[in-house]
């Protein structure tokens, strides 16, 4: 199981730690501004009770920090410390964006209503291996270069480890952060500031503890799933080469009646 940090450990790059600073409004609007280059009059946390947490339950999900400005353009920002196989950090944004368009449609809406959406996802490594600090996709025609669909769908792979001096200044130093820097100009200066500010927090504290409870009691569930489904296995397989029931139970650490009701669900007796 993997282990849980403690409080004090807690860096931007965790996500508890990462969606408590951003929910202040001024730091979180100044990074999307300065990532896209575009000027926001302010932005919004929609209600709370639509979003959906994914790292709890594969029908639902929650976006890390789920914003929206006046215009009604819609802005994901998500950490992420480890890669996916398979390209699945890539698909999860195919995942994460068909959520968020099935969030901005009320029941009858037409598709002209669907906003720009933008997903931003904050790499500690290098997603793509390319050595860029920054990766934006927008869906384009194969045959003709420069044609763009014009969906207003964006998204955005930052990587910590990467670095250009054509990036914004404070989107440079953000990264700098994130990889463990000491934080260099007044932006990261406010959010290092925001960071000590939540962790000093004590009710902030407390609800990290329950977080950490909750994840440590979910993970303990699967894993006592798993290992009772490896066990289950072993004993249908030795029923299947023809192993006494007397003689499994003893060496599996089960009662015969145990046995015989697996074996019999699963037409082996």
């Amino acid at each position: 199981m993997k282990r849980i940090k403690d409080w004090e450990e807690l860096t931007i790059q965790d996500n508890f730690l990462f969606l408590k600073v951003m929910q202040n409004k001024r730091l979180c609007q100044h990074l999307i501004e300065k990532i896209l280059q575009i000027k926001i009059v302010e932005i919004t946390y929609p209600d709370t009770e639509k979003s959906i947490d994914v790292r709890w339950d594969s029908k639902s999900v929650r976006l890390d920090v789920y914003v929206k400005d006046e215009t009604g353009r819609v802005y994901d920002i998500e950490m992420q410390c480890e890669n996916e196989a398979n390209n699945g950090l890539a698909k999860r944004t195919r995942y994460y964006q068909g959520m968020i368009d099935m969030e901005l449609l009320n029941k009858g809406d037409v598709y002209d209503n669907l906003k720009p959406s933008y997903i931003i996802f904050i790499c500690t490594f290098d997603a793509f291996a390319k050595g860029r600090p920054m990766y934006t996709f927008r869906n384009r025609c194969v045959e003709k270069d420069g044609l763009e669909l014009g969906d207003e769908a964006t998204k955005i792979f930052l990587n910590s480890k990467g670095d250009s001096e054509a990036l914004d200044p404070d989107v440079r130093a953000f990264l700098r952060y994130v990889d463990g820097k000491a934080a260099e100009g007044s932006f990261m200066k406010a959010v290092e500031d925001e960071v000590m500010r939540v962790k000093e927090h004590k009710e902030t504290r407390r609800e990290y503890m329950t977080y950490a409870m909750e994840i440590k009691r979910r993970e303990l569930a699967k894993f006592k799933e798993g290992r009772e489904e490896e066990r289950s296995s072993i004993i249908l397989n030795m029923l299947k080469d023809g192993v006494a029931k007397e003689i499994i139970a003893k060496y599996v650490r089960v009662s015969v009646e145990y046995v015989t009701e697996l074996g019999k669900k699963n037409h082996l007796l």
